[in-house]
């Protein structure tokens, strides 16, 4: 079974995006990480997320820039810690790649 991550229903949370089998909309998760919280402490704090599951939520904002435009820095990153490169290696690969969007900043070509 494919689990979709971020959901959308107009009935469930007023119709905002929300990840899966929790009651946190993508808007929360990304004002936590503005304020500091790392994807571990979200994940201590709200252990119904999963590590997956808040990448993705990243992913999202990221898709849907405009909606979600004040949690992005100038230079496109996403506002506040993510995920370090050592744990972003342990998620799908289609989410490493978002350096600075689920990882903390860009890294450096090498």
């Amino acid at each position: 079974m494919t689990i979709k991550w971020v959901q959308a229903d107009p009935l469930i949370m007023n119709g905002e995006p929300f990840c899966h089998a929790t009651r946190l909309t993508v808007r929360n998760i990304l004002e936590m990480r503005a304020h500091g919280l790392t994807p571990d402490r979200m994940i201590a704090e709200h252990p119904e997320l999963r590590r997956v599951g808040l990448a993705e939520a990243f992913r999202f904002a990221s898709a849907h820039h405009d909606r979600y435009a004040e949690f992005f820095e100038p230079d496109g990153s996403l506002r506040g810690p993510g995920y370090a490169p050592d744990e972003a290696a342990q998620l799908p690969e289609h989410l490493r790649e978002l350096a600075g969007i689920v990882t903390n900043r860009a890294q450096p070509a090498g």
